[in-house]
């Protein structure tokens, strides 16, 4: 059975930096392409990046390029996402998927529980 669990959300001032985490169980990890989405209130999932099975690429929304960092660890199956320089139009709730930047979002493509991400002052 597929499980992802997310952590590391919270409250941060804006400009500020938090880091996600990914833990990943019951699939092949390291041969999926894993990606972070996201969804604010009132809105649909938002694709915000990729990172290819084996790191082989990484590819940003052009609201978060040059913010944020995916990346992965296949010794523990997590994925992650450094995300600096918060601004309040990133607030959401951020999953991971396993799957890559067009699956990611689609209602059958396994993601986890979510964890809120809020940017305010």
């Amino acid at each position: 059975e597929v499980q992802l669990v997310e952590s590391g959300g919270g409250l941060v001032q804006p400009g500020g930096s938090l880091r996600l985490s990914c833990a990943a169980s019951g699939f092949a990890f390291n041969t999926y392409d894993m990606s972070w989405v996201r969804q604010a209130p009132g809105k649909g999932l938002e694709w915000v990046s990729t990172v290819s099975s084996y790191s082989i690429g990484r590819y940003y929304a052009d609201s978060v390029k040059g913010r944020f960092t995916i990346s992965r660890n296949s010794a523990t199956n997590t994925l992650y996402l450094q995300m600096n320089s918060l601004k309040p139009e990133d607030t959401a709730m951020y999953y991971c998927a396993a799957g890559g930047r067009f699956s990611a979002t689609a209602k059958n493509t396994a993601r986890g529980q979510g964890t809120q991400v809020t940017v305010s002052s």
